[in-house]
Order: structure tokens, then C-alpha cells, then sequence
């Protein structure tokens, strides 16, 4: 049975289960986290490998937000690389059996464009059906916004491949829920937020689901920027063997303030690229 599917569990003994974690839940618990980080790492150290992972400070990239970054997050160049394809959806298949154990999924849908092809072989893996959501209805045809069959009160898990400032998939997760049906995940390959670096929050922080407090959300990452900077700090010639120690403090810096960054950035950037939202 799918894991989006789990059968239902009796709950008439809940009551007289113990409230204290046992040593086996907490040993359970701790290896289950273990296991994350080493999937991150996995999957980090795989965007790498494909290039998917650009880093450029004195050409810096302007984003959709207006924001001049001097990093870019290409997670469309996993599809051409079907080693690092296969990886990553078994390893989304592993994270949401082990983070979504009771609640059942109807439907996968993507988000235009970047979440569509990764809801695609998300549904194939499941054996789901799929939807996929467009940012604003289509202006001919039958002017929807969500496309596919989508049956009332259908749970939907939303797939996109980024979550950067979560905008999108406020507007995603609004389409869906005004078709009708109930979103209360989302799973994205790489979890974009800016957050402080890894000597201030540390390595070993728990990888928990982020939520989407007002929108009673949760987000799933594969991997984050932790995860990405404990491979670089030891890693980063064989990657970017032209960057220099002073351009790598530059991209540094801007992880731990982008805003500020942003703001004092003096290169024209070369060009626009579009989907981190």
C-alpha cells in the first residue's frame, strides 16, 4: 500500500499509551535523524555533482524577488541526469513515508512550472493520480487554475522542486483549496530559506518539517543550505576550484544576511532567472 494511503490504526488504547518517549522510541527517533542527515548530504553533494549549484559574487543573479543573489538553485537539471532523477525521488519517497505515516493522499500536484515534472514521477512512484497548478487561470479555454481532475475534499500533497520565500506556494496552496480540496504538506527538493550559517544554528540541529504557520502547512526539504555548507567548507575547490576564499566569504555572507547583501551589490547582473519564490 502506498504510503500516502496508510491504513487506518485503532486508537482505543491511546488513551493508556505511556506520554514519556521509551529508550527505543528515543534510539528509533535519533537514528531516523541520522539517517536524514545522511540522505541531505546525499542529495546535496548530488546537485553538486550535476552543476545544479552556481555561485557567482561579482556577477550576482537577480531573482523574481528583485533580490540580487550571488548563488542560484537549478533544480530543473536534476531531470536531465536520470542517475540523480532516480536518487532523489527515492529518497522523497523515503522521507515522506517516514514524515506523513498517518494521514492518507488522494492526489500529487505540481506547481507551474518547476514543481510539474517532479509531481509527475512523485505520482508515477506512488501510483497516484496527478493535478498540476498554475500561478494565476489560464485567460482562454475553460480559465482554470488547476488543471487535471480534482475530486472535492481530495487530499493533495504539493510538489514544487524550490521553497525559497514560500509566495508561490501560498498561491498554490490557495488554488487547491479553492477547487475544493485539502493541503496541509508540501515537499520540496531543496529548502531555499536564507537561514543563519551552520557555526550559529549548528549541524546537528533537528530537520524538522518547516511550517507554514498561517497556513497550517508543513514543508518537506530533501536537502538545505546546512546541508549543502557542510560539503562545500571541505569540498568547495573540487566544485569551484575559480572561486576564491574572499568570493566564498561574499556568498557567505550573503546566506547569513541576503537583504543587506542585496542592497550593497554593485555588479549589473548578467541576466534575469526566474523561479525562486
Amino acid at each position: 500500500m502506498s504510503p500516502f494511503n496508510p491504513k487506518a490504526k485503532n486508537s482505543k488504547n491511546a488513551k493508556n499509551s505511556p506520554t514519556k518517549p521509551t529508550k527505543n522510541a528515543i534510539k528509533s527517533e535519533q537514528k531516523s535523524h541520522n539517517q536524514h542527515k545522511v540522505a541531505a548530504n546525499e542529495v546535496a553533494k548530488s546537485l553538486l555533482d550535476i552543476g545544479a549549484i552556481s555561485i557567482r559574487p561579482n556577477e550576482p543573479f537577480t531573482l523574481t524577488s528583485k533580490r540580487l543573489s550571488p548563488v542560484y538553485v537549478d533544480c530543473r537539471k536534476i531531470l536531465s541526469h536520470p542517475v540523480t532523477r532516480e536518487l532523489i525521488i527515492d529518497q522523497a519517497f523515503a522521507l515522506l513515508e517516514s514524515a506523513i505515516k498517518t494521514e492518507g493522499y488522494d492526489v500529487i500536484a505540481g506547481g507551474e512550472t518547476g514543481g510539474i515534472p517532479f509531481a509527475a514521477l512523485l505520482a508515477h512512484k506512488f501510483k497516484l493520480p496527478m493535478v498540476y497548478v498554475r500561478k494565476r487561470p489560464k485567460g482562454v479555454g475553460r480559465k482554470v487554475q488547476v488543471e487535471g481532475t480534482l475530486h472535492n475534499g481530495a487530499r493533495v500533497l504539493l510538489v514544487e522542486d524550490l521553497y525559497t520565500n514560500g509566495k508561490s506556494k501560498k498561491v498554490f496552496v490557495k488554488a487547491l483549496r479553492d477547487a475544493g480540496a485539502t493541503v496541509k504538506h508540501v515537499f520540496v527538493v531543496f529548502y531555499n530559506e536564507l537561514t543563519p550559517l551552520p557555526e550559529k544554528m549548528g549541524l546537528d540541529q533537528p530537520r524538522e518539517p518547516i511550517p507554514m504557520n498561517k497556513l497550517e502547512v508543513k514543508v518537506h526539504s530533501l536537502a538545505n543550505w546546512v546541508d549543502m555548507l557542510s560539503i562545500l567548507d571541505g569540498e568547495r575547490k573540487n566544485y569551484f576550484p575559480h572561486l576564491t576564499d574572499e568570493e566564498y566569504d561574499e556568498f557567505k555572507n550573503y546566506l547569513n544576511d541576503p537583504e543587506a547583501w542585496s542592497d550593497k551589490a554593485k555588479t549589473q547582473p548578467a541576466f534575469v532567472l526566474e523561479g525562486h519564490v
